[in-house]
């Protein structure tokens, strides 16, 4: 049991995963020498050698194909995207290739391989450096999604991630790589990609979230909480799968529904969530299903990061006035 953040969490799980399977690659821009942009990487080089973390020119798209080749081949890469803004430009090669590997050659074939993309704002990184890339993967079919909020989950869900037999999508909170460090155990152990978790119990309003902003949302509950106001908050942690039977449970108990993304809101994630949530509780609401999202528009340039992605003034309003609706 070591103390690690969710970076030194990443760093130790590829590292458990290359030394117990040879067949486990790491490629992408300077994930090598340098150990990545973040240092996700570091070390990992100097272990492994240069045949299994290779330094990649710039290029979204050969590594991508390169990784699909890889995984066909009988091999298990981790391609690291530099950021996700910069992933649209291997978008035909993860979705029309790896993602429909298994289902184009009946079976025949799969891809299995993890694509790591450092997302989310919070680091004052502007337009291209902040995504939140998630609907434009989730829409695809054949990929597994999933978005760790802590170094316990980073760890479980890479191991899972790379043992996986098709596709993962690994996106990975960039402001959380070196906050909040906690107790992890390297011992191999996976944890399983579907399931969410139930963060804080509450009575009164479930709030639906995945990524950094679990963090946020667990300070405004506990402050709610002393105006008689009780949050029961979810942690999605996989979006495909995602968990709809733990977000039904939750709101069949509380009666409302609150969802939380950085994305912005039209055709977010939060839609699809809202759908199936109207489709199952309809019965059980007594609010109107909300949103808090980020705006229709390109990621602000620096000075405007605060005021993108939700704020902890937005989730509390947001909060309050689903409890103050009535009918």
């Amino acid at each position: 049991m070591a103390k690690m953040n969710v970076l030194q969490a990443l760093n130790a799980a590829m590292a458990w995963e290359m030394e117990h399977d040879p067949d486990v690659i790491l490629l992408g821009e300077d994930v090598g020498v340098a150990g990545g942009i973040f240092r996700v990487t570091r070390g990992l080089q100097n272990r492994f050698g240069q045949d299994r973390v290779i330094d990649t020119p710039l290029d979204e798209k050969g590594i991508a194909a390169h990784a699909i080749g890889l995984a066909m081949a009988g091999m298990k890469p981790v391609a690291e995207i530099q950021f996700s803004g910069f992933i649209h430009d291997a978008h035909e090669q993860i979705m029309f290739c790896g993602a429909k590997m298994r289902w184009m050659t009946g079976g025949e074939y799969s891809a299995p391989m993890v694509i790591r993309a450092p997302s989310y704002g919070g680091i004052m990184g502007g337009f291209w450096h902040s995504q939140s890339i998630e609907s434009y993967y989730i829409h695809g079919g054949g990929i597994k999604i999933v978005t760790p909020s802590t170094p316990g989950d980073a760890y479980g869900l890479m191991l899972a991630a790379i043992r996986d037999p098709d596709p993962v999508l690994m996106i990975e909170p960039v402001p959380l790589y070196r906050a909040a460090p906690e107790e992890v155990e390297d011992n191999g152990e996976a944890l399983p990609i579907g399931p969410g978790e139930k963060v804080r119990e509450g009575t009164d309003v479930s709030v639906v979230t995945y990524g950094p902003l679990r963090h946020d949302i667990l300070k405004v509950a506990e402050e709610l909480s002393l105006e008689g106001i009780e949050v029961e908050l979810l942690d999605l942690k996989t979006l495909v799968p995602y968990d709809i039977d733990l977000i039904v449970a939750s709101v069949n108990s509380t009666g409302r529904l609150m969802i939380v993304h950085e994305a912005s809101e039209t055709l977010g994630f939060g839609a699809e969530l809202a759908a199936q949530v109207q489709k199952r509780c309809f019965g059980y609401l007594e609010a109107p299903i909300d949103r808090i999202c980020a705006p229709d528009l390109p990621y602000s340039y620096r000075v405007g990061d605060q005021f993108f992605k939700p704020n902890p003034a937005r989730i509390r309003a947001g909060i309050r006035r689903i409890m103050e609706f009535s009918f």
